[in-house]
């Protein structure tokens, strides 16, 4: 509940419709408590005197007031419906703000799947949850506050009945919607994992049908799917057990109330007319208790999901944001015994690294897989903070300049080359909205992209599919090259950025990378000594650690790990040394 209260600021904006919804639904359920009670007057007055002016009269305030509910009802509808829905867009709005901002520590411990539940389902949720608040939960109190309020005045004698049945169908409501809240909140942990499942599966398609693994991973998201499935039967079974339940209550009701109009109370019996307008208001009784129960299930299925919501709205993102404006960085960095570990158990993946390099030098970074060497990497923009030691740049503390600063300086090209549904151009302008077509087209030369784009029938305007599956593996790579080449960033990071490319193209993208941008620190992650031959400086990683730092030649003196990886690839033909 908590959590609800949280995220009523979100009203604020609509508070003109978050009153008139419900004020109008006064108005309808106001008309709607009217009509038995005219109905008995028709009968016991109008009827039973043969008095028909006086049944045509009170048959004239009942449609009126029909009339009126109706405008009250349609009022209601359109407001708490606005309500609703610019109050979860907001939130969606803002949750989608806080995953943008979110640290890698943070969206790697929520998960993928669960935060695209909370900007869907979850949000449905809680707007399915205001709109029922807005509409039946005020409806439904009213009208049962009414309809007892009503049969207290006019049919005493039937009042006890209230008394009785009344006490039973809200413990009946109680009782189920606590059971309901529990499965539903089961019911969302699952469609979370059907979530993972379902977008691990479809991000690895090719790989699935590569080793044949399709009825692997059918099976596979056919037991998260029964399991969302068996959550989801238990939940709906507690909403639809209580209907039953409540209507054979108001039958034994309906039943009893009939044998007092056979019987005499006190010695007189009860008028037609009466018993007829009670069995109504306990219709309506029946009615408001139903829907209110239903709006009571539908909170105890919004409140799991507001709870989501709220952590992920108030997560810490703890990280040092500065707002000082900085001077352009130029790309001098530092690492000062900097360890770092993923799971923050002491088990460091990076242990005491410690190196320089100036502004336009090219850093070669090789090693083993699993030596660090990507990590490394992620700790320039910021991707993870450092657990122990600092990062210097430009002689400053990272943690000191602000994250937009930093990475609006490094242009970063990842293992795995991602691009966005859009045109060529789009992706390319992606870092630098205002890049000419000129730069474009010299960042696409310089990372050979140039080549096959001419051959498109838009060139440029060329549309992608998401992640540019109607791309190969090579142009996918080069348009990354080239997307971070137009920014002509002050510190560079190409994490095996040429892995898919041919030796042609690799060759010619390291020369670009020396003649036509001098000015920028290059950092480059190759598992081939031959793509960092001419290098400044190489650092060599090994299980977190730096175990060697040199030229090419320095190192084949120096380091034994340096040594092994030149034989190794010697002797497979890999590496080629003038």
């Amino acid at each position: 509940m908590k959590s609800i209260k949280k995220l009523l600021p979100y009203a604020t904006p609509y508070k003109l419709f978050v009153i008139l919804a419900p004020l109008l639904m006064a108005l309808e359920v106001t008309m709607d408590l009217l009509q038995p009670l005219l109905l008995q007057k028709i009968i016991d007055y109008g009827i039973a005197e043969n008095d028909t002016t006086y049944v045509i009269q009170m048959g004239t305030f009942m449609i009126i007031a029909a009339i009126i509910g109706l405008i009250g009802g349609i009022g209601c509808t359109i407001f708490s419906t606005k309500s609703a829905i610019n109050i979860a867009t907001d939130i969606r709005r803002d949750l989608f703000y806080k995953i943008e901002h979110l640290s890698s520590e943070n969206r790697d411990r929520i998960g993928t799947g669960k935060l695209i539940t909370n900007v869907t389902s979850d949000i449905n949720s809680v707007q399915q949850a205001v709109m029922m608040t807005l509409r039946v939960f005020v409806r439904g109190p009213l009208l049962f506050i009414g309809s007892v309020m009503i049969v207290f005045f006019q049919a005493r004698e039937l009042f006890p009945i209230l008394v009785i049945i009344i006490p039973i169908l809200l413990f009946v409501i109680i009782l189920l919607s606590r059971k309901a809240g529990i499965w539903f909140k089961r019911v969302q942990e699952a469609l979370d994992q059907l979530n993972s499942k379902l977008q691990e599966s479809i991000a690895g398609i090719r790989v699935v049908k590569a080793f044949v693994r399709k009825e692997y991973e059918i099976n596979l998201f056919h037991k998260v799917n029964v399991a969302l499935t068996n959550k989801t039967k238990v939940a709906e079974q507690i909403i639809t057990i209580l209907m039953p339940v409540l209507l054979f209550v108001i039958n034994i009701g309906m039943a009893v109330t009939l044998l007092f109009g056979v019987f005499p109370i006190g010695g007189s019996t009860i008028q037609v007319g009466v018993i007829l307008a009670f069995i109504n208001y306990l219709n309506i009784i029946l009615m408001a208790l139903t829907s209110s129960s239903m709006v009571l299930m539908q909170l105890m299925r919004a409140l799991p999901s507001a709870d989501r919501i709220q952590e992920v709205l108030e997560i810490s993102t703890d990280r040092v944001e500065s707002t000082i404006d900085e001077m352009p960085i130029k790309g001098d960095v530092e690492f000062r015994n900097v360890s770092f570990s993923y799971n923050k158990n002491g088990e460091y993946v990076l242990n005491s690294i410690s190196f320089s390099a100036s502004h336009g030098e090219k850093i070669g970074i090789i090693g083993a897989t699993g030596s660090g060497k990507t990590t490394l990497v992620k700790l320039f923009p910021r991707l993870y903070d450092v657990d122990h030691g600092e990062i210097l740049i430009d002689g400053q503390n990272s943690k000191n300049i602000s994250l937009k600063h930093i990475r609006g300086s490094i242009g970063f090209v990842t293992q795995k080359p991602f691009l966005f549904s859009g045109s060529i151009k789009s992706n390319l302008t992606y870092g630098k909205k205002d890049a000419s077509e000129t730069e474009m087209q010299l960042a696409s030369k310089n990372a050979c992209a140039e080549e096959f784009i001419q051959k498109l029938d838009a060139r440029y305007e060329h549309p992608l599919t998401q992640e540019a599956t109607n791309l190969s593996g090579g142009q996918k790579q080069r348009l990354s090259l080239a997307r971070a080449f137009v920014r002509k960033p002050s510190i560079l990071i190409l994490d095996d950025a040429t892995s898919a490319v041919d030796a042609r193209s690799e060759a010619i993208i390291l020369d670009a990378l020396k003649s036509s941008y001098p000015k920028t620190t290059i950092f480059m992650v190759s598992s081939k000594i031959s793509s960092i031959l001419d290098v400044d400086k190489i650092l060599v990683m090994e299980e977190g650690s730096l175990v060697g730092v040199g030229t090419h030649d320095e190192l084949l003196e120096t380091c034994t790990v340096y040594q092994e990886i030149y034989q190794t690839q010697v002797q497979t033909g890999g590496v080629m040394v003038e």
